[in-house]
């Protein structure tokens, strides 16, 4: 089954989903199903053990919610926090490769990602100015950006509607590098690749110790992280990296 907001496509061990309703890739909630349905796909395909996200065109990652599309569906709000919740407790790591504006549900799609890498350009911004409309960022805006920036920076953000230029959002820590529009693609690849090489048992592992501590506390991280490792002990990766380490060359990952 095909995708109408969405292209997905599979270059070896990393995964490019693509947002895909122009002129600013808005979210619609037909793209927030798809999304859902995208990330079942990828995670449960052993094939793939990264994800980049990014936007079609040069103009915007994601401009948030389609305002149009979500008078129509009430529960646009518990749809869209689950789907990027969902992507925040991803199994693989996802990168996000904001190619220009990131606001509102785009920001906090941003967010949700576990790197933020943004295209340099004097018109793209990013923020969660949702207050200028009277509502709150819905879709996990306030926490991730609780958690990732602290308190006063995420309410100065969030209280004055601030859209930052790339610039400005990499000074405060909200994305992790920018690089020019035309190579931030190959950055992001070069990113995933890197990441696909390593051992996909221990990345797991090392993202739901995370995540645990991030979600319940130090106490859960470290449960999390124990059962992370005896996994990964006992597995033909811990065999295949030791045995590299002792040979002097590159260890080669295959997920058992």
């Amino acid at each position: 089954m095909g995708y109408e907001t969405l292209l997905l496509e599979k270059q070896g061990t990393i995964a490019v989903i693509t947002l895909n309703r122009p002129p600013n890739n808005a979210v619609s909630y037909t793209m927030l199903q798809e999304i859902d349905r995208a990330l079942d796909e990828l995670g449960s395909d052993s094939g793939v053990r990264v994800v980049v996200i990014t936007g079609a065109g040069d103009r915007s990652f994601c401009a948030g919610m389609d305002v149009s599309d979500a008078v129509n569906h009430p529960d646009i709000g518990d749809v869209g926090r689950a789907v990027w919740t969902k992507v925040d407790r991803f199994d693989k790591p996802v990168i996000a490769a904001i190619n220009g504006h990131a606001l509102g549900g785009g920001c906090e799609l941003s967010l949700a990602c576990h790197f933020r890498y943004m295209a340099k350009s004097d018109r793209a911004r990013i923020g969660c100015p949702e207050l200028n409309l009277g509502i709150i960022p819905g879709w996990g805006g306030t926490q991730r950006l609780t958690r990732l920036l602290g308190r006063t920076k995420a309410l100065d953000l969030i209280l004055l509607s601030k859209r930052l230029t790339p610039e400005e959002a990499l000074a405060c820590g909200l994305v992790d590098a920018l690089y020019p529009a035309e190579e931030l693609m190959s950055e992001a690849m070069q990113m995933a690749g890197t990441l696909s090489e390593k051992a996909p048992l221990a990345v797991r592992g090392a993202l739901r110790a995370v995540q645990a501590h991030l979600d319940k506390g130090m106490d859960e991280g470290l449960k999390v992280e124990g059962q992370g490792s005896q996994v990964c002990a006992g597995s033909k990766d811990a065999i295949e990296g030791f045995t590299a380490f002792l040979e002097k060359r590159p260890p080669a990952f295959k997920g058992e």
